[in-house]
């Protein structure tokens, strides 16, 4: 599923020789940011929960298709049903606004960093088709790190927000108000934390998916499903990064252990078996690590 940031970025820049694009064509694209981000934010609501070990749902037990016994964790609509209960369905729409916020700058900055970089392409004529994917893949880049940077705070406020389910807690309410608490207890770099597994992942599922689009043309759709399995790991620290040791239960023991680094954390979840938690929506299972035994 493409991001809302993505979506806009594909219908701003329609082409090299697309024409100077009118307001109120930035306006729709801003709207439709807008629509998008806010039908999939119960989505990101439950995955986040997932990521940072929220299961407030005891396990069903099931059968595999080769008939053994395993414990189901509950799935998005069950989730997404225990949330409506605790909080009604506004609940599900926790975090938003950010995020929302997050998606208007992106489009922006996608939009006049991509003007610039193609007028800057547009000089050095590369006929060369694995230099031309080089070199588009490097100003993609360029736009993605710009964007994240730009953006970054709102993900973290939007986060923090999203994971006060967890204790209860409403240290995080306007977008003013959360602003402010994180300038005042932790700085600038507040709004940065976890900024560098996010990036790393990002850039990193870029090169994979272009690099692999290029050479291997007719599996193109699946490279990017292959691609998210080793990208994944980095959006899950980066989000957990953006909790631990804010003040919010979710980041705190017994819930999670303090990281000292994100490295701290992804060697953490590795020993755990919990690298991708949270990938997956339906179907997932309780870590082996932790599987209690089945009585029959």
């Amino acid at each position: 599923m493409e991001s809302a940031e993505n979506l806009s970025e594909q219908v701003v820049g329609a082409g090299p020789d697309a024409a100077p694009i009118p307001v109120n064509v930035d306006t729709a694209v801003l709207l439709l940011g807008a629509g998008v981000t806010a039908i999939t934010h119960p989505l990101l609501y439950v995955k986040l929960l997932i990521q940072v070990g929220h299961e407030p749902l005891s396990p069903t037990v099931g059968t595999t298709m080769f008939g053994r016994r395993v414990l189901y964790l509950p799935g998005f609509f069950s989730y997404a049903q225990y949330i409506v209960k605790v909080d009604g369905k506004k609940g599900l729409f926790s975090g938003l606004s950010p995020r929302v916020i997050s998606s208007a700058i992106s489009t922006v900055v996608r939009s006049k960093v991509k003007q610039q970089v193609e007028l800057l392409s547009k000089r050095n004529d590369i006929r060369t088709s694995l230099r031309k994917v080089v070199q588009e893949t490097s100003h993609e880049m360029i736009i993605q790190c710009l964007s994240r940077v730009a953006t970054h705070p709102f993900h973290v406020m939007s986060v923090r927000c999203m994971a006060q389910f967890v204790g209860r807690e409403v240290t995080y309410g306007s977008m003013f108000s959360s602003i402010v608490k994180i300038f005042k207890e932790e700085g600038v770099a507040g709004f940065y934390v976890g900024f560098v597994p996010h990036v790393v992942g990002e850039v990193l599922f870029l090169w994979c998916c272009n690099l692999l689009a290029h050479f291997i043309n007719t599996y193109a759709v699946d490279d990017s499903i292959a691609v998210s399995v080793l990208t994944y790991p980095f959006m899950l620290v980066a989000d957990l990064m953006a909790v631990n040791n804010c003040g919010l239960a979710a980041g705190l023991p017994p819930h999670s252990p303090i990281f000292k680094s994100w490295l701290h954390c992804w060697n953490h979840l590795s020993h755990e078996g919990q690298l991708f938690r949270g990938s997956s929506f339906f179907f997932r299972r309780v870590p082996a690590i932790s599987l209690p035994s089945i009585v029959d």
